[in-house]
Formats: structure tokens, C-alpha cells, sequence
């Protein structure tokens, strides 16, 4: 009977071992890889190919998908000239302005109110307020191409019955009405949404700090504007910069009540709208491209400023 040496026994009973630690080695690196996969394959599916697919069609002239010429900087350069572009840009400037200098006090207004003692039934007031939001735009401009209608929508017969007389206002047909009209709905969407950040920063401010100022004199206005705004004022930066960041993109809503067109005299004409006509009406998708990062480079200035600018406010 043949034996085995110890020597050669022992080097088989250390081949398991040795690969199993390769094998735990091996695991204990490249695992963390493996679970991060799947966002990186959908990241890089889903964001990183299509910015640098319309980075580089910015680049070129197009009709239609499959037919691109390559103009370099020309798309840029009409742009700079493009009225269409410009009156977009007005349209979409103006409503964002209009819209946060409404929309901010009115939703901190309404949480201050349900912030309240004295209110009651909390839960409910703040779920119908926030609900508005949860319809989404085309719903609401569906809704509000209804309510707005000359003769049968209900703002005009609520402004007849104040009157007392008929009134028939042409709500989505006048250039300067149908700018008030996307004006009323955006802020009927998001107000609710707004005042439910702001009532839950309302609630995190320190109740002694209001007792202080009342003790130091201090009247509701001032504790308002030395304590209310301070404890709020992240959430504040943040809400002005969502809101600016939503108005910049605005779509949906004037596309749909203007029934799939920019509204009367393009008064519904906005920054987004206007790369879909030139994308998908048009077939001009190198164009589109250069508008829609015309856009980003227009958001990104627009956050960089407030960023400054809260920056500046914290430091006085």
C-alpha cells in the first residue's frame, strides 16, 4: 500500500483554503462595484448618453432623425438672433418672476394661518390645500380651460354675479388675459404644495424664541421678521430656488389649455414649448438641442445667483 507524505497532504488540505481566500478577497473588492452597478448602467443609460447625444446634435442641422449636417456654432449664433427664442424667454422670465413673488407669500401666509392655535382640523386644511398639487398640470389645465371659458366657465359667471352684469372675458383667446390665465393656474397647482415646506418649518422654529421677543416688546411684526424668517430661511432659499427651477421649466400646463399651441400672439410661449415645436413639429432637432442647453446654462445662472446672493444674506 502506497502513502502519502505529509508534506503532500498538507498541500492539498491547503488548496481549498487558499482559494477560498481568493475567492473572499475577490469578493470583498469588487462587490461594492456590483451593487453600484445597476444605478451607474441607468445613469449612464438614461442621463449620461442622452446630455452628450444633445451636446453634440447641438452642433449640427437636422430634418428629421436621420438626416444631420454638421454647422458647428451656427446653431448658437441664431439663436442669439431668434426672436421666437427671445419672446420665449420674455414669456417664461416674466411668468417666473410674477409667480414667486405670488406664490411665496401666499404659501407662507396659509402656513402661518395653519401654523395657528386657534385653527382646528389641521390634517384636513392641509391635505386640501396640498392636494391641488397632486393632480398634476395637464389635469389642471384641463380644468382650467374649463373654468375659463367665456361663457360657460365659472369664473366668469362668479365675476358676473359680483357685477351685475354678464361678463364674458376671453380668458385664453387675449394675449394679456391668457398670460393671467397660466399665471392662475400655476399657482392654484403649487401654492398648496409650497405652504406644506413651509408650515413644517414653522413648526421646527423654537417656541421660546417667540417667548422672548414677546417678553423683550417685540410686536408680531417684528417676531416675524427676527425670528419667523430666520428659523425658516433654509427652507426659504430652498423653496424660491424650486420654484424659480419649475417656472424656468414650464410646459405642460400652457401647451395643454392652449389646446397643443402657444396661445394667442404666442403669449403662452415658453422656453421648453418652443424646443418642442422645433424638435417634434419641426424636425429640427439640432436646434432644440442648443435651446435646451441655452436653458440649462439659464437655470444654472439662476441658481448661482440666489446661491450668491443667500450666501450674502446668511454673512450680514
Amino acid at each position: 500500500m502506497s502513502r502519502v507524505a505529509p508534506e503532500q497532504s498538507d498541500a492539498q488540505d491547503e488548496r481549498p483554503i487558499a482559494k477560498s481566500s481568493r475567492l473572499w478577497a475577490w469578493q470583498h473588492h469588487y462587490s461594492p462595484y456590483l451593487f453600484v452597478a445597476p444605478f451607474v448602467i441607468l445613469f449612464c443609460i438614461f442621463l449620461v448618453f442622452p446630455l452628450s447625444r444633445s451636446f453634440s446634435l447641438s452642433f449640427y442641422k437636422t430634418i428629421g432623425p436621420r438626416d444631420a449636417r454638421f454647422v458647428g456654432a451656427a446653431n448658437y449664433r441664431f439663436l442669439l438672433t431668434d426672436w421666437m427664442f427671445w419672446l420665449a424667454v420674455a414669456n417664461t422670465v416674466g411668468y417666473a418672476i410674477v409667480f414667486l413673488l405670488i406664490q411665496i407669500p401666499a404659501a407662507l401666509g396659509l402656513a402661518i394661518l395653519l401654523n395657528s392655535k386657534h385653527v382646528k382640523a389641521k390634517p384636513i386644511f392641509r391635505f386640501a390645500f396640498f392636494s391641488t398639487h397632486l393632480v398634476g398640470s395637464v389635469f389642471v389645465a384641463v380644468l382650467f380651460a374649463q373654468l375659463l371659458s367665456p361663457r360657460s366657465g365659472l369664473l366668469n359667471h362668479v365675476l358676473s354675479g359680483l357685477l351685475g352684469h354678464t361678463v364674458e372675458i376671453n380668458w385664453l383667446t387675449d394675449q394679456y388675459c391668457a398670460r393671467i390665465s397660466i399665471l392662475l393656474a400655476g399657482l392654484w397647482l403649487s401654492i398648496g404644495y409650497a405652504m406644506v415646506y413651509f408650515l413644517a418649518a414653522l413648526q421646527s422654529v423654537d417656541t421660546e424664541l417667540y417667548e422672548a421677543a414677546r417678553v423683550d416688546g417685540a410686536g408680531h411684526w417684528s417676531q416675524f421678521w427676527h425670528v419667523t424668517l430666520p428659523g425658516i430661511r433654509p427652507v426659504l432659499i430652498f423653496m424660491i430656488l424650486v420654484g424659480t427651477i419649475g417656472a424656468l421649466q414650464l410646459f405642460e400646463l400652457p401647451y395643454v389649455l392652449f389646446q397643443q399651441s402657444p396661445g394667442p400672439l404666442s403669449a403662452g410661449l415658453t422656453i421648453v414649448m418652443h424646443l418642442f415645436i422645433t424638435g417634434w413639429s419641426i424636425g429640427d432637432l439640432g436646434y432644440a438641442s442648443a435651446i435646451g442647453w441655452a436653458l440649462v446654462v439659464l437655470i444654472a445662472g439662476v441658481a448661482l445667483l440666489q446661491w450668491l446672493i443667500s450666501r450674502k444674506v446668511e454673512a450680514s
